[in-house]
């Protein structure tokens, strides 16, 4: 029997990890590229859509996001966004403006808010399969889309309404780009693409330029003369193309923001720019406020789960991989050393989530592709029984992950904030409504005029018994743990619960009397037209 060395023979004409022959199956070996491509796509849009439209915003980012992209529709504040007429100073707006046309084009909120992500993640398991096809076969191309689609962090991300799902679609753009340039190159065409995709990604979550870290390998692996990768031609201006593609990109919000900040001026529009371009930045890479993890965080706490099934195969891959990298296979190189300076990069980061290091995953899937052969030869050669046991598995696995996207919403269940502020509206009789204390749902779901005194005022209770006593035809919403010490419980009503609280709404007539203080100088105000 052939030696592993020799099953993963390097061929440069053929392959980086050379595939083994195995036994054929046709879902691996789809006749036609276009074909292959189509109905690898169709079946992540079907795998990563699953439930899509039933789903509720079910978490603060997804209500902040949704609500952002409402008010932009209603208010008309599409360069500097705005929570319940406030700025909302920490992410740029591309992903708001999307959902906001989306919302224009399908009339559905929840499945405008959705829907960025699983288009990303259809596109990203299409870009997957379509390199795995041109570097080694369509087999490869197949098991790389599927290893993709099997991952736990692929539906952790793409079937959440938030700023990483579209992220993905600019990372699986700039990755493929820079990709086909860097390794089948020189292909200018996909280079500026993958430049636009990465200046796009900049006005989406700042971290859009990631897909850069992979030119350092590859420029080692060039110096070094790896095999597998070749140097691009050295045309300056075309290279300096690049750059100009991609801040053309960041100028489509970068633009408009310059001129909206010089022509108003106002000390607002001033904070917005500074916040958004340093303290969201560079201040929260070294110093975050939230999320605070040690250093190891992403080594222990999640890639061992967000990157199963793949981690299950790591004690035969690790030697592998270090087996070609001694043969100095270059694509290799650049895919891992990708992958690990992603990591790395965030795990320097004062502040970390699980979420961050996703787009390594588009690296480590196309590195792990091409083994998956040898690894299932070598598991269950002379095992047939052991072979069928896996397959079953891995069908079971696919049509737990659809099954999943139809019965989560149906155990999530309807966002809580949306029935206390139903609650409310109907016991104040749609009066004027001042929040404390209060989160996106809130304002998401109100259903009347709202007053606060903005998000991370620290006003509480005794500021609202103040304004109640200015107001005497509004009400306010105030927590059960706060509300004896300036109400009369007794006065106060309840209008439910939600995973912070039990609220009541008071009006003057609940005041105690013991709670002075002054106002907070800034107040706000907003009411949807059509609330949701």
């Amino acid at each position: 029997m052939a030696t592993i060395e020799q099953r993963m023979r390097d061929d440069s004409n053929v392959s980086v990890l050379g595939p083994v022959p195995i036994r054929r199956h046709p879902w691996l070996t789809l006749t036609h590229p276009r074909t292959g491509l189509i109905a690898i796509m169709l079946l992540a849009f079907v795998l990563i859509g699953a439930g899509l439209g039933l789903r509720e915003p079910s978490n603060v980012d997804e209500e902040r996001f949704l609500g952002v992209a409402l008010e932009m529709l209603q208010n008309g504040s599409w360069i500097i966004p705005h929570r319940a007429g406030q700025i909302y100073p920490d992410k740029p707006p591309l992903f708001m403006w999307i959902v906001a046309f989306l919302i224009r084009v399908t009339g559905s909120p929840k499945l405008a808010l959705f829907l960025p992500a699983v288009i990303a993640g259809t596109v990203a398991t299409g870009c997957l399969y379509d390199l795995g096809r041109r570097w080694w076969n369509r087999r490869i191309g197949v098991i790389a889309a599927l290893l993709f689609l099997a991952c736990f962090q692929t539906y952790n991300v793409l079937r959440a309404g938030q700023l990483d799902g579209l992220l993905c679609l600019w990372m699986a753009l700039g990755t493929y780009g820079l990709l086909r340039h860097l390794i089948q190159g020189p292909a200018w065409g996909w280079f500026y693409v993958a430049c636009a995709a990465m200046g796009f990604g900049v006005i989406t979550k700042v971290i859009g330029f990631l897909p850069l870290f992979m030119l350092l390998p590859y420029a080692y692996a060039v110096r070094k003369g790896w095999k597998g990768v070749g140097p691009v031609p050295g045309e300056p201006l075309r290279w300096a193309l690049g750059g100009v593609v991609m801040i053309a990109a960041v100028a489509v919000w970068a633009v408009p923001l310059a001129a909206t900040v010089l022509l108003h001026g106002d000390p607002e529009s001033l904070a917005y720019l500074q916040d958004v371009t340093l303290r969201q930045t560079a201040e929260r890479y070294t110093n975050a406020w939230m999320h605070r993890e040690p250093v190891w965080f992403y080594f222990t706490n999640v890639i061992p789960e967000a990157w199963t099934p793949i981690i299950f195969g790591l004690p035969w891959l690790v030697p592998a991989w270090r087996r070609q990298l001694l043969k100095k296979d270059g694509r290799l190189l650049v895919l891992l050393g990708w992958a690990v300076m992603i990591v790395l990069f965030f795990s320097l980061s004062t502040g970390k989530r699980k979420l961050y290091i996703f787009p390594a995953l588009l690296g480590i899937v196309l590195a792990v592709a091409p083994l998956v052969p040898w690894l299932l030869q070598r598991w269950f050669d002379g095992r047939p029984r052991l072979r069928r046991i896996f397959t079953g598995v891995a069908v079971v696995w696919f049509a737990a992950w659809f099954v999943a996207g139809f019965v989560e919403p149906i155990k999530d269940g309807p966002n809580p904030h949306a029935g206390v502020m139903r609650q409310t509206a109907k016991l104040t009789g749609g009066a004027e409504l001042l929040l404390i204390e209060w989160r996106e749902g809130h304002w998401l779901y109100a259903r009347q005029p709202i007053v606060h005194f903005g998000f991370q005022s620290r006003a509480g209770v005794d500021e609202a018994a103040q304004w109640l006593r200015a107001h005497p035809q509004a009400f306010a919403l105030v927590p059960a743990r706060e509300l004896s010490q300036c109400f009369v419980p007794e006065k106060a009503r309840k209008v439910g619960d939600t995973s912070r609280a039990e609220w009541f709404v008071v009006g003057p007539d609940a005041d105690n009397g013991r709670c002075r203080t002054e106002l907070p100088s800034k107040e706000f105000r907003f009411a949807w037209r059509t609330p949701l």
